[in-house]
């Protein structure tokens, strides 16, 4: 199967309900699922020695708003023109099946998963990870070397927040090519990286959050296609807050 067929897979679940993309992740072997929708989340601990975490949120919203756990959302007529992916009942997803995708992808690359619940309504998987499960947030930040998450609109960017020093931005910069437009906002590897460094990148989306949302898969498939390359060097180094 092409990787265009996998992110057209993730883009087809239900909007409504994150329960698919976690049916999916959960089909891994050593996969650890606890919580309870939107405070849930998914962990497969990598086998590399240099491993690092890999981060998507399965849970997505659009305007009108769709509720969690209710099969409320438009059908999901997905579609491809000229690149373009969108869906034509509106409600695309992108933010962030997109990065559960990329996620899911990379897979078999010996790092670690984490898939969170309840992203966008304040980071609740991820928050919850960290408060209630001491074990998961201590190997997170004990035996990874950084963390990486797929959530950001736009093209050849990254984020990293208020958990980047300046050596991990000038890492990221120069392994990637991607830059930094500024340091607002945040997402689950706000919360998640007590000790280490995260950086979050660009996959593609536009319009989040509207029935206009949109994804263009040349700047997809960019991202995933350098996070291979990057990611499957041997002794990644590690950064530390």
């Amino acid at each position: 199967m092409k990787d265009s067929d996998i992110l057209m897979k993730f883009l087809r679940m239900p909007l409504a309900s994150s329960d698919a993309v976690f049916d999916e992740f959960a089909r891994l072997d050593g996969a650890v699922l606890r919580g309870k929708a939107p405070g849930r989340f998914l962990y497969v601990r990598g086998s590399r020695a240099d491993r690092v975490l890999l981060v998507a949120h399965a849970d997505t919203v659009w305007t009108p708003p769709v509720k969690a756990g209710r099969d409320s959302s438009p059908a999901q007529d997905v579609y491809i023109e000229e690149g373009v992916i969108q869906n034509r009942n509106g409600g695309l997803g992108a933010d962030d099946r997109a990065g559960c995708a990329i996620v899911w992808l990379l897979r078999n690359s010996g790092h670690s998963i984490l898939i969170t619940d309840g992203e966008e309504y304040g980071l609740q998987g991820s928050s919850f990870l960290m408060a209630e499960n001491p074990d998961i947030a201590d190997e997170i930040n004990r035996t990874h070397q950084f963390c990486v998450q797929f959530d950001r609109r736009n093209s050849r960017d990254f984020k990293c927040y208020s958990v980047g020093t300046d050596e991990f931005r000038a890492y990221i910069a120069a392994e990637t090519g991607y830059q930094e437009p500024d340091r607002h906002s945040c997402t689950d590897i706000v919360e998640l990286c007590r000790d280490i460094c995260g950086v979050n990148f660009s996959i593609g989306y536009y319009k989040e959050h509207t029935d206009r949302e949109y994804l263009v898969l040349d700047e997809w498939q960019s991202t995933l296609r350098t996070c291979k390359k990057w990611l499957t060097r041997k002794n990644l180094p590690r950064f530390t807050l």
